[in-house]
């Protein structure tokens, strides 16, 4: 859900149902790098509550792509971890069969 700024387009808050820091955080992180955001943050509303808000400043883009284009590379950036660690892990296997 995405709760935006009449006054400035260029800010809003989006709501995610049944994430936590994991998603929030890995993803303020990716947001942060990118050089059309001035600011981002999360938060969790209430620690009972399975829900996290992102606050995102953009520097005149869409709020929406931003996150839309930091989610497509989170993703792009985890299946890189992924393969890398797979790589490695049947790398290792195989140089110490026993």
């Amino acid at each position: 859900m995405e709760h935006g700024s009449y006054e400035d387009p260029t800010q809003a808050t989006f709501s995610f149902t049944d994430e936590d820091h994991t998603l929030a955080n890995s993803l303020r992180f990716v947001l942060n790098k990118d050089p059309r955001v001035t600011s981002s943050g999360y938060s969790i509303p209430h620690p009972s509550e399975a829900r996290v808000n992102i606050q995102l400043q953009t520097t005149g883009d869409s709020p929406s792509e931003v996150l839309k284009d930091s989610c497509q590379n989170l993703m792009l950036m985890c299946q890189h971890i992924r393969s890398t660690f797979h790589q490695a892990f049947t790398k290792f296997k195989s140089e110490n069969a026993s």
